[in-house]
């Protein structure tokens, strides 16, 4: 693995165990150190969290500049955020319990990818479809990891390369999102550059992606933060708490409150 050290000082509301373990992304796991290892951009990464700083083993700065800054979100002010959301009493509830929570900005095409994977999964096996899908098609960076491949490479591949994947019925989907990106059928500079609405339309071109699947491709791969994926758990939250709709004090950043909700909701029941 790369040995480069970058050494970083904690901010406010910044908790790597919890922000890589809260159902956002999926290719983090535990080393037998007490570190978190995985791949994010073609690149390596372990954190050590030592309190007041975090080791990041495997960035330079030119890496953290590039890639880990804007990963974990760190020029937003989640502080003065996660204020504006405790004026709710549940979201403060949430966040006490469960502070230093971010939305990741993951690669946009691995996280389409990876929440098409998700659909009626848990996470565990989603967990091993991708990383079955990065070992079989990724590039071989060193040490046991591989980067996430791309829609070519995919395409490329077909119906009998990914099946040894066992994702069963979400392999014609992957199949179709990879030929729509890949062929500029859906946009992803149209994406960025559009508000929510109009970049989930475009998401929903590729067969298999509805609403949940393109609000969680917008918010953790294209950072657009006030898009709100509802599943299974947010249903939950809204029947309970939120019957006539999120607060006030979550607008423009519903989608960092929900995971926060979420977090907290799934764990009031494990």
């Amino acid at each position: 693995m790369n040995k480069n050290k970058f050494y970083i000082l904690h901010k406010n509301c910044l908790n790597f165990a919890l922000t890589l373990d809260c159902g956002q992304a999926f290719r983090w796991s535990l080393t037998e150190d007490g570190g978190i290892h995985g791949v994010a951009f073609g690149k390596a990464l372990t954190i050590y969290d030592k309190g007041d700083e975090a080791l990041l083993l495997g960035a330079d700065e030119t890496d953290f500049n590039k890639i880990w800054k804007n990963y974990f979100d760190l020029d937003r002010d989640y502080e003065k955020i996660c204020k504006k959301l405790s004026r709710d009493e549940s979201l403060k509830k949430a966040i006490s319990a469960y502070p230093g929570i971010r939305i990741l900005r993951q690669d946009p095409w691995e996280a389409l990818c990876s929440f098409i994977i998700s659909q009626n999964n848990n996470i565990p096996r989603i967990k091993g479809i991708i990383d079955r899908l990065c070992t079989a098609l990724g590039d071989d960076l060193g040490d046991g990891d591989f980067s996430f491949p791309s829609p070519e490479r995919i395409l490329e591949a077909g119906a009998e390369g990914l099946a040894p994947l066992r994702a069963g019925f979400r392999v014609k989907y992957i199949l179709d999102a990879a030929e729509k990106v890949a062929g500029g059928t859906v946009d992803f500079d149209k994406i960025e550059k559009a508000p929510p609405e109009e970049g989930a339309e475009e998401l929903k071109k590729i067969k298999g992606v509805g609403d949940k699947v393109a609000a969680c491709a917008l918010l953790y791969g294209f950072g657009k933060v006030d898009a709100l994926p509802v599943d299974v758990w947010v249903k939950k939250i809204l029947a309970e708490l939120y019957p006539n709709g999120l607060p006030d004090c979550t607008e423009g950043v519903r989608g960092i409150a929900q995971q926060y909700l979420f977090h907290w909701r799934r764990n009031l029941e494990e």
